[in-house]
């Protein structure tokens, strides 16, 4: 090869590689991993938007009212549209917004999703402010704000309704502050519906609408917290798991604050409270009245399982733990951890095996073996070996552990170890119900920042129960009460009796197997007011006998948000009706209907606020900027992004290293043919 020609060749190598190669090397992970947010802009790439939050809870009872205002601020020389994905729980009941603009606000209305889409960029491109609010997954939504001028600060709020956790006497609720990076699995398509690092793909259609770039450090990313907590009994304790916070009393409402009044936003907030164990519930009814029609909200707390109770058969355990990149740093300390506790609450009838999968999937052994002393040291020398990298392809360790050859005579456990970062979940769930048998699938959440939708279903599904862990201290605390659950026989056969049951439309409708310490929750709607002491009773078979509960729903007062939250379990009924092959149709409009009645974002609803007076001027350039997250803590953004089968563009990123070693040989070649000139010369 001439001097000439080699010189030729790696310019078009060169050339090729500053080509695009797809839409999202736009913002490749190389460049996320930086910190660097690559906005797309008419001046160049540059970072613009910013994004802070304030959060107010207002608790009562069993419900939380809940207010999120996002704060953009555009500190770019030119128009632009921000884009920002953020979490919220997954039962939340999204129902208000607004837009404010100086000193005014525009409220949001409740529309189909196309047609606020429609009326959304109507406005954008007509120069007027807008918001749109879309859910992607029950626990992530996408804020859209059009319109923001040079050094202009715009400022979102929106709000809404959430139903609180109560587990062996405590209440909680958890407030997600960002989200962990997903896998996306599958082949990239041509086209995209979104800004997200990553292209949408066969097994995950709107893959670019839940990836939003990630920096791993920044001093706007910032929240501000305050809490309201009227219990309606005397609390004996009131705490932040993971943030340092101030606790006020007054005449029995406890005010909460964190101690941080700018707390970055890369950590769950979780806030929990204790009654004091003689106001302890054990049953609590709460009531509202729309159009005449009441929705009821009900828990109730079974027996304690009765002590020194035998399991019925001895157990097989098969624990799943991911190893993926997103769980590098302080979720695999904790995973391992975890899986030592679990270890120790093995007993000498179980037997037990572990499952590690990132791109790949492997077992400790061929089928699970004796809990004996041997086999477990051998165990926790496997675990003490465990390395976070790779994807997160938890569909095979699912399969495998679900499949795997079963004994009659044992009763099977799956606990499965993860921060749930993937965004095929509708294709896990499904797996999980039609592979399940007799078998119970319980998981342990992991990391600052977990998936709580994945958590809370797969165990729904699996008719287990689920625990998040996010800091190595409570890693004994929860996991003993996990294994605690475990080890006693669960409350069955659990019954719901409405007074004129014909007229109730109950959510769930068959409850599902309860775990010591757990609630009975149901919402329900009657579809015509039920007569003065009227009751409803609630049985079960409880490991001391036959067990049953009656209460009363008449009251005088109204508890504003029942609704909305009987209509949030709806939806979500629905969700799972449509995922087993119900009408799509028939499912998609009657969501449409409930979300549309209570005012709710749903997959087929959206929130949109539009003004009505254009503000950028027609000609003045535009841009779009997708709004980065802070990367929660403990985590890094190598071991996400740093593995081709990780979260990335997988294909795009092995071609261009393929050309880039090209090159260098080219490049020695064509010092090589120098050298042998110059020797030539020489000669």
């Amino acid at each position: 090869m001439s001097k000439q020609k080699a010189l030729l060749i790696m310019g078009l190598v060169v050339a090729w590689l500053s080509m695009p190669v797809t839409m999202a090397e736009e913002s490749p992970p190389a460049d996320i991993q930086s910190g660097t947010l690559l906005l797309k802009m008419q001046a160049g790439i540059k970072t613009a938007t910013r994004t802070n939050t304030d959060v107010t809870l207002n608790i009562s009872g069993l419900v939380a009212r809940v207010s999120v205002r996002q704060e953009f601020r555009n500190e770019g020389g030119e128009w632009v549209e921000g884009i920002y994905v953020f979490p919220l729980p997954d039962k939340a009941a999204v129902d208000r917004m607004r837009l404010y603009i100086g000193e005014r606000f525009i409220e949001g209305e409740i529309r189909e999703k196309e047609q606020a889409r429609k009326d959304y960029e109507r406005a954008r491109h007509e120069g007027r402010k807008a918001s749109l609010v879309e859910q992607q997954r029950p626990n992530l939504f996408t804020t859209s704000v059009a319109n923001i001028a040079p050094g202009e600060r715009v400022v979102v709020e929106i709000e809404y309704l959430e139903d609180l956790r109560y587990d062996n006497g405590t209440f909680a609720i958890r407030f997600p502050m960002t989200l962990t990076p997903r896998y996306i699995p599958g082949a990239p398509l041509p086209d995209r519906k979104g800004n997200g690092w990553s292209p949408d793909t066969t097994q995950v259609t709107d893959a670019s609408l839940i990836t939003p770039p990630h920096v791993t450090a920044s001093k706007d990313h910032r929240v501000s917290l305050r809490a309201s907590i009227d219990a309606g009994m005397p609390l004996e304790i009131v705490a932040s798991r993971y943030h340092p916070v101030k606790v006020a009393e007054e005449q029995g409402r406890y005010t909460v604050s964190l101690a941080d009044d700018s707390a970055p936003m890369d950590h769950d907030f979780e806030l929990l409270w204790r009654p004091v164990p003689s106001a302890v519930p054990r049953a609590m009814v709460f009531r509202e009245s729309i159009a005449d029609q009441p929705h009821y909200l009900l828990m109730v707390v079974p027996p304690d399982a009765a002590k020194d109770v035998p399991l019925p058969m001895p157990r097989e355990l098969i624990f799943v733990v991911d190893t993926s990149g997103s769980m590098h740093g302080t979720s695999i300390a904790q995973a391992k951890k975890a899986l030592g506790r679990a270890l120790d609450g093995l007993g000498a009838a179980d037997r037990f095996n572990i499952i590690e999968f990132n791109s790949t999937t492997r077992a400790l052994y061929h089928q699970s073996v004796p809990a004996d002393a041997a086999n477990i040291a051998h165990a926790r020398n496997f675990v003490q070996g465990l390395a976070a990298n790779g994807g997160t392809e938890m569909r095979p360790a699912l399969r495998l552990a679900l499949d795997s050859a079963r004994s009659e005579s044992y009763l099977r456990q799956i606990v499965f170890i993860t921060d749930g970062s993937v965004g095929n979940e509708e294709e896990l769930y499904s797996m999980i119900e039609s592979r399940l048998g007799a078998a119970r699938l319980f998981t342990v959440g992991i990391g600052s920042a977990p998936n709580s939708w994945f958590m809370r279903k797969a165990a729904e599904l699996g008719r287990g129960t689920f625990v998040v862990i996010s800091a190595l201290h409570e890693v004994g605390e929860k996991m003993d009460r996990l294994f605690k659950k475990l080890g006693h026989p669960q409350v069955t056969n659990i019954n719901v009796t409405w007074p004129g049951a014909a007229l109730m439309e109950v959510y769930p409708d068959i409850v599902p197997d309860l775990y010591l310490g757990e609630p009975v929750v149901v919402r329900a709607k009657a579809t015509l007011p039920l007569q003065a002491g009227s009751t409803v009773r609630v049985s079960g078979d409880s490991t001391a006998g036959a067990w049953s509960r009656d209460l009363r729903l008449d009251g005088d007062e109204d508890d504003p948000g029942i609704g909305a939250l009987w209509a949030r379990a709806k939806i979500a009924a629905l969700h799972d009706d449509e995922r087993r092959g119900a009408d799509p149709a028939l499912t998609r409009k009657t969501i449409v209907d409930t979300a549309m009645t209570h005012h709710l974002v749903s997959k087929y609803t959206s929130l949109v606020a539009v003004d009505k007076t254009p503000v950028r001027p027609a000609g003045d350039p535009f841009a779009s900027e997708q709004v980065p997250n802070l990367l929660p803590y403990g985590q890094s953004m190598n071991a996400i992004f740093g593995f081709p089968a990780t979260a990335t563009n997988a294909l795009v990123l092995q071609r261009r290293g393929f050309l880039l070693l090209v090159a260098a040989l080219l490049l020695l070649g064509a010092g090589a043919l120098r050298k042998s000139d110059y020797r030539a010369r020489l000669a």
